[in-house]
């Protein structure tokens, strides 16, 4: 049964949903979303986030840490982890991964110029899963280990590496389109955090919103549900898609196991 709006806003605006912190806006948890067979995503075990490397406040940290996270995965270029920093594995205890989805962001290629923010980010997310996809498998193979979990996934803003690796995931459990699609765009607002605290706080990482493209700031939700859309039409299903990048039935199966409940 297709969710209804106000069901799908009363999970988006669950109070464990966002993890408030100081410097990092789009820390949040993918738990609460309901599955077709009639089970729900884990709360406190799988999240999603923007550039944890801005991780470094004694309150942020320590709220952090109470998550028990036990792995990382990082899913920015190697430019932007040498010139950005990464997540704080010094301080806090977790396995990292580098898994890069991109070779280049789109601030440091040409991209084509669109007129309409949805179709520049079709684009963008159509490339990502054609350069990408074996990096997209390779996350869901260590999500679906056991010693893995709590676990955290992010790229710099939290919203085009991840959240496709995040609808991937969350179309494979069995998750609705509106679901994955609503929690995509909660960016939108994250992505307001951010240039709101940069202008206080970072001035050049302000100055660099207010140069680039208004399309690479965008997080509309109409863009991910035709990525969905496109590929269901094309493999027959998204879990079709992710066993045809490598990710066995298996794997799908354990990710199941870990990640929801009845």
């Amino acid at each position: 049964m297709t969710p209804t709006p106000a069901a799908i806003a009363e999970l988006l605006d669950h109070p464990d949903r966002l993890i408030e912190l100081f410097a990092v806006h789009n820390f949040r948890d993918l738990g609460g979303y309901p599955t077709a067979d009639g089970r729900t995503t884990k709360w406190r075990t799988l999240f999603r986030s923007d550039g944890l490397y801005r991780l470094r406040g004694a309150d942020d940290m320590s709220r952090v840490m109470q998550l028990g996270l036990k792995s990382v995965i990082d899913l920015r270029t190697e430019r932007e982890q040498r010139e950005q920093g990464i997540f704080p594995i010094d301080d806090i205890e977790v396995t990292f991964h580098h898994l890069s989805i991109v070779d280049v962001t789109w601030s440091d290629t040409e991209t084509p110029e669109f007129d309409d923010e949805v179709e520049f980010l079709v684009w963008g997310y159509r490339d990502m899963l054609e350069i990408g996809s074996s990096r997209f498998a390779d996350a869901m193979h260590v999500l679906a280990q056991t010693e893995s979990l709590p676990a955290v996934f992010h790229c710099a803003a939290g919203k085009d590496r991840t959240g496709v690796l995040a609808a991937l995931l969350l179309s494979s459990l069995g998750v609705e389109d509106a679901h994955i699609c609503a929690d995509y765009g909660l960016t939108q607002d994250a992505m307001q955090r951010t240039i709101a605290w940069s202008k206080v706080h970072r001035p050049e990482l302000a100055e660099r919103y207010a140069t680039i493209p208004k399309a690479y700031l965008a997080a509309d939700p109409r863009a991910m549900q035709i990525i969905l859309t496109e590929l269901a039409q094309q493999h027959g299903s998204v879990r079709n898609y992710v066993r045809e990048i490598g990710v066995a039935d298996a794997t799908v199966e354990a990710l199941g196991n870990l990640l929801l409940e009845s």
